[in-house]
């Protein structure tokens, strides 16, 4: 076979190779099975900076102070200092240093944003398991731990959003 046959050849071994894989890979690889609805729904819980997804509910620091006790202190130390997990408290002015502390009061842009990742991903080894109540009450103990809040300030659907983090304005909308 000449040279110029064997090219042809080759190419069209190749595109008829990748006709097929690209036919496959379309298809999938057969591992799983679709996500009903009601299951997708469960985890459909995002919460936007300005409120919008925020459930019913409400809740104080004090309130946040027991849930706290029974269902953080383990992984983020007494008052939220930290250890072994991360600490949730204090940093403030260090995050513009070459060691900055990334905390909910000294990074953290939205309030809404602290009640999100609670609800999502909180308590580590049983996540989604907090009411609407423990998890507002929570955010309001973490917020009054970082002076953001006083003790007895109501956090709920309304107030939250309404809530003004003090590094809010050291991040830049990527988006308009």
């Amino acid at each position: 076979m000449s040279m110029p046959n064997l090219r042809a050849c080759l190419c069209v071994a190749i595109v008829a190779s990748a006709g097929s894989t690209i036919g496959r890979a379309q298809e999938g690889p057969g591992l799983g099975v679709p996500a009903t609805p009601e299951q997708v729904s469960g985890w459909a819980i995002s919460i936007l900076p300005d409120g919008t997804g925020l459930p019913a509910g409400s809740g104080t620091a004090a309130a946040g102070a027991e849930v706290y006790a029974e269902k953080c202190v383990a992984c983020h130390g007494v008052d939220g200092a930290g250890m072994p997990n991360d600490q949730l408290v204090g940093g403030h002015g260090t995050i513009a240093t070459a060691t900055p502390v990334r905390t909910i009061g000294s990074y953290w842009p939205y309030a809404t944003t602290v009640f999100d990742y609670v609800r999502r991903a909180m308590p580590l080894v049983a996540p989604q398991s907090l009411t609407n109540d423990e998890t507002y009450a929570l955010t309001a103990y973490l917020l009054h731990l970082n002076g953001i809040i006083d003790e007895d300030d109501v956090m709920n659907a309304r107030t939250l959003p309404r809530i003004e983090m003090p590094n809010r304005d050291n991040f830049v909308r990527a988006v308009p």
